[in-house]
């Protein structure tokens, strides 16, 4: 249960920093301030923040430059840092649940239990069983602390981290529903790291953050072709003025076609791996098939790797749009912004939903 007033969702990703603002009416959510800057690269390198000034000085130039005044904020974790765990225990009260969570948590998560943060969320009860499902998820206590430290240094205050696929599914639920009687795929492709999140019957069922993104391709193409990071990068993105010196231009304005082949294999070998975890999934959980999925970030928007996705999947996959269904505040919210950044902003938006005084539901 939320109430209160929103936080400002800050996502500080491997390549860019996104903050979003939200105002809550009677006619639904007001995507009323947008924040955006890309980082030099190497800043964060497997989800850890190597270069915390560039950071701390991004977050204060973006909440000066767009006066966001709001200093309470929300902040998201994936990666290695982060263990998600579905697990089935006797069936308790609350009180007792909070007594037995941690030698809960002790025999189903890979760290020592001293060294992580735990919580959890009851998904379904089972009272003929005597059962009951959570969702327990732990996150290392070093790198919370740290994420904590830096943005007080930024002068905000970190009121709440939540996990970057759930901040997308909360998102989805509000923007489109969640289809109760369907499994769907929620799969937000950043630039390194692509996390994967399965729905199935209203509730989270299977989370796995997969070490690959839109990096991945475009180191592919540097690799084959000689450009530098950067070229490969505009090359990816279909800016046909870049590397070779224009070549692209040359052509018509279409991507050579043996960058779009590499462009293609790269897309197919992280298709695959996302496959792969599909695979695992309806191999232990006993589903029938996933009815849908839905891809959201920046790599998201390359076509070709939503077409590889769906021909490995067999499985329909539609873009979600985090900004579709939302009312743009246009007086605060640069335009540019929301056209070229929009398919980047599901976890900003999605933290942004999160709420100053929460109760466990």
């Amino acid at each position: 249960m939320a109430e209160g007033k929103n936080l400002v969702g800050v996502d500080i990703g491997s390549s860019s920093i996104k903050v979003c603002e939200l105002r809550e009416g009677r006619k639904g959510h007001t995507l009323h301030k947008v924040a955006y800057a890309p980082l030099p690269q190497q800043t964060i390198v497997d989800g850890h923040v190597m270069n915390t000034s560039i950071v701390i000085e991004t977050l204060m130039r973006l909440f000066a430059e767009h006066k966001i005044k709001q200093r309470d904020i929300a902040v998201g974790v994936s990666g290695q840092s982060v263990i998600i765990r579905k697990i089935t225990v006797p069936m308790m009260t609350a009180a007792e649940l909070d007594e037995q969570i941690q030698w809960e948590a002790e025999q189903h998560i890979p760290f020592d239990i001293k060294d992580v943060q735990i919580d959890y969320q009851v998904l379904r009860r089972h009272p003929d069983r005597g059962l009951m499902d959570l969702l327990l998820v732990a996150a290392k206590r070093d790198e919370i602390n740290d994420h904590a430290q830096f943005i007080r240094e930024a002068k905000l205050r970190p009121v709440c981290v939540d996990i970057d696929a759930f901040c997308v599914q909360n998102l989805f639920e509000v923007a489109v529903g969640i289809p109760p009687h369907q499994t769907i795929a929620l799969l937000n492709m950043g630039a390194s790291l692509t996390s994967l999140n399965i729905v199935s019957g209203g509730t989270s069922a299977f989370t796995r953050d997969i070490t690959s993104g839109g990096n991945t391709i475009s180191e592919e193409i540097q690799r084959e072709t000689g450009m530098s990071f950067e070229q490969a990068e505009a090359y990816k993105c279909g800016d046909t003025s870049a590397g070779d010196g224009g070549a692209g231009a040359e052509q018509g304005g279409m991507v050579p076609q043996h960058v779009q082949q590499v462009i293609d294999s790269a897309c197919d070998t992280i298709a695959a791996e996302i496959q792969r975890s599909l695979d695992f999934f309806m191999a232990t959980s006993g589903e029938a098939e996933i009815n849908q999925i839905y891809v959201t970030g920046g790599t998201a928007n390359l076509s070709s790797l939503r077409a590889a996705i769906q021909r490995r999947a067999r499985t329909p996959v539609e873009f979600f749009n985090p900004v579709a269904n939302l009312t743009i505040d246009h007086k605060h919210v640069r335009q540019d912004i929301v056209q070229t950044r929009s398919a980047q902003l599901a976890v900003a938006i999605g933290l942004a939903l999160r709420k100053d005084k929460e109760k466990r539901s």
